[in-house]
């Protein structure tokens, strides 16, 4: 009598994952190509002011008479460039600092870091709200301020894993064999980074724009009449008793690509720490 055979692994389906990942799928599309979607975000429409949801208007109008739909597909560009584009420059500023830290001896580790510590005292929108009130509002400038204020955790991710690299059994090995220090770190070190960094960005990409709309809001972020989700908010909130659905589809965009953002950030962590994502 023969041993039953071992059973596949069963391997759970996530429906939840999957949305995620269509829903920013569809949000890198309505980034790139927004004319696919909607039709222009400027144009007024006097006829149709503070419309709900309805014929021709999907998502109702705005103050203006603009088509809410319109703005919110184009307003994911500007989100979505200072969200990716301020946690990109943050992953390399970041991973440069942490590899500096790491490998350029004690002293420059210990002020890299110290430098680091200072700047993770504060709330990263308190930062980030500093560096736009002495460079000035703008989409640049804000882009460049949440770079600022994500960097660091970028730093500390990357040095303690470069540390840990270092100090393995294959680098010393190759370290004695006289390999060239640059050709240990392109070889042994980067590539070991990559992995926790790339899920770090992931997970700051809810983060950075979180922040970018909040700066928005303030009037901190692009300038008006461009189409952003967290500006969007700011003029929704004067008209909240006349037409909720102002705030409404601005807000759950936020909310729905943050989410999408994380969940396929937890993802990839599960992933790499070799447990069922």
């Amino acid at each position: 009598m023969t041993a039953p055979a071992l059973a596949r692994p069963y391997r759970k389906v996530r429906p939840g994952l999957w949305a995620a990942w269509a829903f920013l799928a569809l949000v890198c599309c309505a980034a790139l190509f927004p004319a696919l979607f909607a039709g222009a975000p400027d144009q007024v429409d006097a006829t149709a002011v503070l419309r709900g949801p309805g014929a021709g208007h999907p998502f109702g109008t705005d103050q203006l008479g603009r088509d809410i739909l319109a703005r919110v597909v184009y307003g994911a560009r500007a989100s979505l460039f200072v969200g990716l584009g301020s946690t990109l420059l943050a992953g390399a500023v970041g991973s440069a600092w942490g590899l500096l830290a790491a490998l350029g001896g004690r002293a420059v580790g210990e002020a890299a870091m110290r430098l680091a510590d200072i700047l993770l005292a504060f709330p990263g929108i308190l930062t980030a709200l500093l560096v736009v009130a002495v460079l000035g509002p703008g989409t640049r400038n804000a882009t460049l301020a949440i770079t600022i204020a994500l960097a660091p955790g970028f730093a500390r991710i990357v040095r303690v894993q470069a540390l840990v690299v270092r100090d393995s059994a294959y680098v010393r090995a190759a370290i004695n064999l006289g390999l060239r220090p640059w050709r240990i770190l392109r070889r042994h070190i980067v590539p070991n980074v990559l992995a926790p960094l790339l899920i770090l960005a992931t997970l700051n990409v809810g983060t950075a724009i979180i922040a970018g709309a909040s700066l928005s809001f303030l009037g901190l972020g692009p300038r008006p009449p461009a189409p952003e989700w967290g500006s969007m908010l700011a003029q929704a909130r004067n008209y909240l008793d006349v037409s909720w659905t102002l705030a409404l589809f601005p807000g759950a965009a936020i909310t729905l690509t943050v989410m999408s953002a994380t969940a396929a950030g937890r993802a990839l962590q599960a992933r790499y720490e070799r447990r069922e994502p």
